[in-house]
C-alpha cells in the first residue's frame, strides 16, 4: 500500500525577481553601468542576466541591492509555490 501526500513548496521565481530588480533599479535612478560599477564587475552581463531572470544574485549581492534600493530582500526576491507529491510505502 502506498501513502500519497502533496505539499506546496516555495521556489524563487527568476523571471519575476529579475523584473523586480530592474524596476527597483530604474525607480531608484541607477543605470546598468552604475550597478556594474557598484559590484566591481568588469562587464555588465551579470546585471543583465539578473534582470532577464537567467540568474539570481548571490545572497551577498542581494544584501547590497536591498541596502542600495532601501528595501528588504523579500521585496526583491519573488517566489511562487510548486506542488510536490510525496509517496511513501506503508507496511
Amino acid at each position: 500500500m502506498e501513502n500519497i501526500n502533496t505539499i506546496s513548496k516555495p521556489v524563487i521565481d527568476l523571471k519575476q525577481t529579475g523584473l523586480q530588480i530592474k524596476n527597483l533599479r530604474t525607480v531608484n535612478g541607477f543605470s546598468i553601468h552604475d550597478i556594474q560599477s557598484i559590484f566591481g564587475f568588469e562587464y555588465p552581463q551579470a546585471v543583465y542576466a539578473w534582470e532577464q531572470g537567467k540568474n539570481i544574485p548571490s545572497i551577498d549581492n542581494l544584501l547590497v541591492l536591498a541596502d542600495l534600493f532601501g528595501v528588504s530582500i523579500e521585496n526583491i526576491v519573488a517566489t511562487k509555490k510548486i506542488t510536490i507529491t510525496l509517496r511513501s510505502k506503508v507496511a
